[in-house]
């Protein structure tokens, strides 16, 4: 099985790892800093008179697509910009504040983070250095404190160098949240959105109130199949209950286009998470292995979709595990 960098099997860090870690996660870049040039399009498309996004190609993180399979959005206020995610490299951090600053002259203030997976967070490097604050979920923290960030960019300086290299860094958080957190700028009123544990237990989202846009990053995902690594899919399930129940009129995905209409859209993530949840659920009830049911469960419902060959066998795998362990606790 893939092994998965993240959450649910990192260690507290030894005090050897807690200082090459301390190293990697910098407070603020030094200004001035230069970034590799990047081939891919990254173009602003607009939803209101204020929000705009940029999407991600379909697919899993490559080096042909040079780690763009994420969206990322910003508002434009008379005060400033509010960015939400920051794409998944330093270079794509520095295009999309290049576009930013194509479109206003308006300074970026903050950059409020959904999760701290790479493909939404790598590209903060670039507005920090650029002045920017980040804010992102107090559950960071606890990722931070694992071996998995310093993993991750290891990696990620392998398969998207030069895009990753030796002078990326992770960067932390300027504030950490809780709860639900509302400020006020240049006239627009934002809400923080506390949606965790879902896809990853610190994952957050922002209300628009003026333009009636919510930004959900990976709550939902459009037109290619979920990574749900090792999340809680049925905490998960419960949160795109809770979004569907806001009904805002524009939802900006993690990944995909943007949704008119979430009640409709919100269809293909929560289906898949329900799919995997009955099948790898039976299958830990009747005590099959995972290879007998994964291979054979029929997955034609998703198999057409971007990024399925890629994603589906260790999400079901993580699904199956899970399942293993809500029978063991419902047996308490």
């Amino acid at each position: 099985m893939p092994m998965v960098l993240r959450h649910g099997s990192a260690k507290v860090l030894g005090c050897l790892a807690a200082l090459v870690l301390a190293w990697l996660v910098c407070g603020p870049a030094a200004a001035g800093e230069e970034f590799e040039a990047i081939g891919v399009a990254v173009d602003p498309i607009r939803v209101t008179d204020r929000v705009y996004y940029v999407r991600g190609q379909s697919g899993m993180v490559s080096s042909e697509n040079e780690g763009f399979n994420s969206n990322a959005g910003f508002v434009i206020t008379d005060d400033g910009v509010v960015v939400f995610d920051a794409l998944g490299t330093p270079a794509l951090g520095a295009a999309l504040l290049e576009r930013i600053r194509g479109i206003t002259d308006q300074p970026v203030r903050r950059v409020i983070v959904s999760h701290y997976h790479a493909d939404h967070f790598y590209g903060v490097q670039a507005f920090k250095a650029a002045g920017a604050e980040i804010w992102a979920h107090e559950k960071v923290r606890d990722y931070l404190a694992t071996e998995a960030p310093a993993a991750r960019l290891a990696e990620r300086r392998q398969s998207l160098w030069p895009w990753v290299n030796e002078k990326s860094r992770v960067i932390a958080p300027d504030r950490y949240l809780s709860g639900t957190t509302r400020f006020e700028l240049g006239g627009i009123d934002f809400t923080i959105l506390s949606a965790g544990p879902a896809h990853t237990p610190e994952d957050i989202m922002l209300l628009v109130e003026q333009e009636s846009v919510l930004f959900a990053g990976d709550l939902m995902f459009a037109g290619r199949v979920p990574y749900v690594g090792d999340a809680d899919s049925r905490a998960w399930l419960a949160a795109l209950d809770r979004l569907a129940e806001m009904a805002p009129r524009h939802v900006v995905v993690g990944h995909g286009p943007h949704s008119d209409d979430a009640a409709a859209d919100i269809d293909l993530t929560r289906s898949y998470l329900r799919f995997l949840r009955k099948a790898m659920g039976a299958a830990v009830e009747d005590l099959e292995t995972f290879d007998e049911v994964y291979e054979r469960t029929d997955w034609s419902a998703f198999s057409h979709l971007p990024a399925f060959e890629a994603a589906n066998r260790g999400n079901a795998y993580n699904t199956y595990l899970l399942m293993q362990r809500e029978a063991l606790q419902s047996g308490n």
